[in-house]
């Protein structure tokens, strides 16, 4: 099949709009439990051990910057490479290039520690990547915070072009 798409993996994985953008699905949710108690300080309640998603973004979409409580590792399935940008809790901003193409230095998986912002969009123009996302505790929208803009550009203004693209308000 020649003429694979954003289109068609939308429709095939059944795939819906995404809060931060995109689209995405839930594939997996642990039915293995952690307890709060044996959690990190900051989750609110018990967790799933793990969830995964499938995610797919199209040029000119961006996953706007969020931090969640959790390690997240990004897998790399088709289409064209996806950029992650992380920001770690030093205030240090990577540029990670989740991809197929190793000659170029792009990595089939990228792990995003718990607790650093990060966002991504694939930068091909006409293009699409579609990921996957394992998170460890497990996600829930309790553990998951948007940035916003006004607050990243106070905090960290020299990546000030960066927040004026890739945050929602």
């Amino acid at each position: 099949m020649t003429d694979i798409n954003a289109k068609y993996y939308i429709e095939k994985l059944h795939l819906s709009a995404h809060v931060e953008g995109g689209a995405f699905k839930e594939t997996y949710r642990s039915a293995l439990p952690m307890e709060q108690k044996n959690l990190p300080i900051g989750f609110s309640g018990n967790r799933s051990a793990s969830t995964a998603i499938y995610f797919l973004l199209q040029y000119k979409q961006f996953s706007a910057m969020h931090k969640i409580l959790s390690d997240e590792m990004w897998h790399f399935y088709a289409g064209a490479p996806l950029h992650i940008y992380e920001l770690n809790a030093a205030g240090e901003l990577y540029t990670h290039v989740l991809g197929n193409d190793l000659e170029k230095g792009e990595s089939f998986q990228i792990l995003i520690p718990a607790g650093s912002w990060f966002g991504s969009r694939c930068e091909t123009p006409g293009a699409f990547s579609l990921a996957g996302c394992t998170v460890s505790p497990g996600f829930d929208f309790e553990d998951f915070e948007l940035a916003k803009k006004q607050f990243m550009l106070e905090t960290y203004p020299a990546h000030g072009q960066l927040w004026n693209e890739m945050c929602l308000d």
